[in-house]
């Protein structure tokens, strides 16, 4: 896939569907819709009127849109939750992955590539487009909070957070731990500063 054409773009509500087609291609009622770190789950409700799709189409009217879509050769095949950790209330009120300073960092909560298009190199490109975005919007620096399997089998539920290589492999270095696990395993603090 060396030749191939990468673009990222926020997922403003033109790319809805762009978005849906990477994280819920059947469009499932009960599916996660990237959700439940954007929003308490009566937000969920009142933001769309009992559909969770219809909250997500609406959290992406935003001014600040949740995330970046990742296209190969125009189509759409990646996601990236990201934004300003201050406005993500499941960091903002977590005790278990807290903030390692007073850095106001952006925050990558979700990595997810399409069914179809796994281990085709799609999450690098798709992150330095996210750390790219958030750079464009004023971010001094991007965490992450994925795990270390070393080669031990990540449980596909929990694959979302992401593995420490994937971040290295895009510049992103381990500055300090949390009380977070995801499938059994310790979840990291991975940044990478900007600017």
């Amino acid at each position: 896939m060396a030749d191939a054409q990468w673009e990222t773009h926020p997922v403003t509500p033109d790319r809805f569907d762009d978005f849906a087609d990477v994280v819920n291609p059947t469009r499932r009622a009960t599916h996660c819709w990237c959700l439940s770190h954007r929003l308490r789950q009566q937000e969920i409700e009142e933001l769309g009127e009992g559909s969770r799709e219809q909250a997500a189409r609406r959290l992406c009217e935003r001014d600040a849109p949740p995330g970046v879509v990742a296209y190969r050769d125009g189509e759409p095949v990646g996601w990236c939750n990201i934004g300003a950790r201050d406005d993500i209330p499941r960091l903002v009120h977590s005790t278990k992955i807290r903030p390692l300073d007073d850095l106001p960092v952006w925050s990558i909560i979700c990595v997810v590539v399409r069914s179809g298009h796994r281990r085709q190199g799609v999450t690098t490109p798709l992150l330095e487009g996210a750390v790219q975005w958030a750079a464009s919007r004023g971010a001094p620096a991007v965490e992450a909070y994925p795990v270390d399997p070393r080669g031990r089998r990540m449980d596909l539920t929990m694959a979302f957070v992401g593995t420490r290589s994937m971040f290295e492999k895009v510049g992103f270095e381990v500055v300090g731990e949390t009380d977070a696990v995801a499938s059994r395993m310790p979840r990291l603090v991975m940044r990478r500063t900007l600017g």
